[in-house]
């Protein structure tokens, strides 16, 4: 068994190869930072005994998107679980931001998860099984700027794709997180101490995904709490997710 993960040297994106290495699964990790990411293969390689590939891309590029998407497509290597997880939060409003970094921020959030996806897809239906699992966050279901917004895309692409793979032996898991304490909300400089129980270890949220996305699931909520919220926010006026108090929730990773 093999899996891509994107975002692979940070936060949710690094638990999620250090959980599939310890489950004896190989690897293909995909980041920027290429000396991280040797750095993490030779960790896990070592710790593990799996076989780890490094890919050193920047996912708002199109032609180093495109070499990962072909990693996904290479049938004489096959990838049995794509995790779309990378993902960063800009901290200016939408009027403030630099168009660049929003375009960026939208190929990174958006047009990487469609590439890959179908990459992932058309790969995995041909050989009849598969597992796709897109990190999307709990901000997905708010109104409060283009970061939630991306998400939002995401949230409703993976249960349109779980739906439409269905029968095929692939599945879609929508991964939701809220608050985890990763390097992302350090970047974005958020203060995790407001957020009181809302905040979520990293290693419990991606052993619950990884079980989730095994049964098939196609929407995956770690933690009571956030399932009460998401449960909350699908049915409450739109008015109020468009609230601007609610605005800290849209960087999420």
């Amino acid at each position: 068994m093999s899996a891509l993960v994107t975002g692979a040297t940070a936060g949710i994106g690094r638990e999620f190869a250090i959980q599939l290495a310890t489950r004896g699964e190989d690897l293909v990790l995909v980041a920027r930072d290429e000396t991280r990411l040797d750095t993490l293969a030779a960790e896990l390689g070592e710790a593990h005994g799996v076989t780890v590939q490094v890919l050193p891309a920047d996912l708002s590029d199109r032609d180093a998107l495109e070499r990962v998407a072909e990693r996904l497509r290479d049938p004489a290597h096959p990838v049995d679980l794509l995790i779309n997880n990378a993902g960063y939060g800009l901290g200016a409003p939408f009027p403030e931001a630099d168009l660049v970094d929003e375009e960026q921020l939208l190929d990174v959030l958006v047009r990487a998860v469609l590439v890959l996806s179908h990459a992932a897809a058309g790969a995995m239906t041909d050989r009849g099984s598969g597992r796709i699992i897109n990190v999307s966050s709990v901000a997905s279901l708010l109104a409060s700027g283009t970061y939630a917004a991306a998400k939002s895309w995401v949230t409703t692409f993976t249960e349109s794709l779980s739906g439409q793979l269905a029968g095929t032996g692939v599945t879609a898991t929508l991964l939701l997180p809220g608050y985890v304490r990763t390097e992302f909300h350090e970047r974005a400089g958020i203060d995790k101490k407001r957020t009181g129980p809302f905040w979520l270890a990293a290693d419990a949220l991606v052993r619950e995904a990884l079980d989730d996305a095994d049964s098939g699931k196609a929407t995956s909520v770690p933690s009571p709490q956030y399932k009460a919220v998401v449960g909350l926010l699908r049915h409450v006026p739109r008015t109020l997710v468009r609230n601007p108090r609610v605005s800290a929730l849209h960087r999420r990773k």
